[in-house]
């Protein structure tokens, strides 16, 4: 029954069924056919998965991003950018990867990161000569930094399902997030060494702190973002979940009164955006923690220990197959439906192997979001693509090189547990 179920959710999820039906029709045949069960618990399953304290961040989050991408300050984030490393040869390409690591800290999505930073740069790198394809695979994978950088939507998603602390997993993202943008930016160097990549040798001024202090004066509100929701959760002013109504707070008032990109005219239109897009992924979760529930009913999570247990004993071998295995399936099907369908599994593994949820989580996230750039199921490259107006293969040459800089992070930390761990502890307790 169990395999008969995730062929049927993987085969309507290749044959182009949306990730939420794909999910409710495996939950609601499985219930169907399995004995003693009656199908009014799918939706009372359902109801549990949503009834939970640590859900309540993600309307919050998903706000603050709509509110921080309308109030104009993803254009501020890139001009900054673009003073402290434009200098540099490939300067566009490297503005565009510290842009991203730094609207990180505001949009808790990779997403609405990509999208954003490649409105903004791309059409700007291809007047300067460089490939579409290029501008396009650097600006999707750069995306990623967005759901590992504190906060992200993927982590409370993952932290209601898993029940692990958001908060942790926010504190765990900081180090890898900020790997990640710099091996994405040691790929650009060596693109600079390439022939076929003149235009990545040029450099464009030289760097002046006149101009940095200028442009501090016009970004630093937009730089106070990550500052006061990671600060406030590292103090324990707050949670997780009150540092999203905070960030909601703060993007208003800067969108309002200091950027004054929003008016208030335009607050029905933002609100209307984070209702359509919390009630999706709402959706989602709650279909798919009823599958969970039905999935451990059946026995998935033993199954799964089973598995993972004679293939190997060592927790570092442990997530490496993890992470082969969610990349693997990520390239096939929705990134977001593998992650979900793989955490209660999971967290059962950290617990019978003494693997660190922390680590777990950040493995799991930066699957995920290997996933969502890896041909040919891959969302962030399908935005990126759109905003060059290139071709879809034009992207997918370039994109290889940039997935295989964020997976030696992810390998970096799997055999480097303190690098996701050390912070959420030291802080946490």
């Amino acid at each position: 029954m169990i395999w008969f179920l995730f062929v049927l959710m993987l085969g309507t999820m290749l044959v182009g069924v949306p990730i939420l039906l794909a999910i409710a029709l495996v939950g609601y045949v499985g219930i169907a056919a399995t004995p003693n069960l009656v199908l009014p618990l799918f939706a009372q399953k359902m109801y549990t998965q949503l009834d939970s304290f640590t859900l309540l961040a993600l309307p919050y989050f998903i706000l603050a991003g709509a509110l921080m991408s309308a109030s104009g300050m993803s254009q501020q984030l890139v001009q900054f950018s673009r003073v402290l490393v434009g200098h540099l040869q490939a300067g566009l390409a490297h503005a565009s990867v510290v842009a991203s690591m730094v609207f990180a800290g505001v949009s808790g999505s990779s997403t609405a990161d990509a999208s954003a930073i490649a409105s903004i740069v791309v059409p700007t790198m291809k007047r300067n000569g460089y490939k579409p394809g290029f501008a396009a695979a650097l600006i999707a994978t750069a995306g990623t930094i967005g759901a590992i950088i504190p906060p992200s939507m993927v982590m409370v998603v993952y932290g209601s399902m898993a029940q692990v602390s958001i908060g942790g997993l926010f504190l765990g993202g900081i180090v890898p997030g900020i790997l990640v943008g710099l091996a994405l930016m040691v790929t650009i160097k060596v693109y600079t060494f390439l022939p076929d990549y003149p235009e990545l040798r040029v450099t464009h001024g030289r760097f002046e702190w006149g101009a940095l202090g200028r442009s501090l004066k016009e970004v630093w509100p937009a730089l106070m973002g990550p500052v006061i929701v990671v600060g406030g959760i590292l103090s324990g002013v707050f949670t997780a979940t009150e540092a999203g109504a905070i960030a909601c707070l703060y993007a208003l008032v800067l969108g309002l009164f200091f950027y004054k990109r929003i008016r208030w005219r335009d607050l029905p239109g933002i609100l209307l955006e984070s209702v359509v897009m919390t009630t999706m992924v709402s959706g989602v979760i709650a279909v798919a923690g009823a599958s969970g529930w039905l999935m451990g009913y059946l026995e998935f999570n033993e199954g799964a220990l089973k598995f993972v247990t004679s293939m190997s004993g060592n927790p570092t071998m442990i997530l490496f197959i993890i992470a082969v295995v969610m990349i693997v399936l990520g390239t096939f099907v929705d990134s977001l439906a593998v992650l979900l369908v793989f955490a209660p599994a999971a967290i059962q593994i950290t617990k019978v192997y003494g693997i660190d949820p922390f680590q777990m989580g950040l493995v799991m996230v930066m699957c995920n979001q290997i996933g969502a750039v890896s041909p040919p199921t891959a969302p962030l490259l399908f935005v990126t693509t759109g905003i060059a107006q290139c071709s879809y293969a034009e992207v997918n040459r370039h994109v290889w090189w940039f997935m295989l800089a964020e997976t030696l992070v992810l390998l970096l930390v799997i055999l480097v547990p303190p690098l996701s761990t050390w912070i959420p502890h030291h802080f946490l307790g």
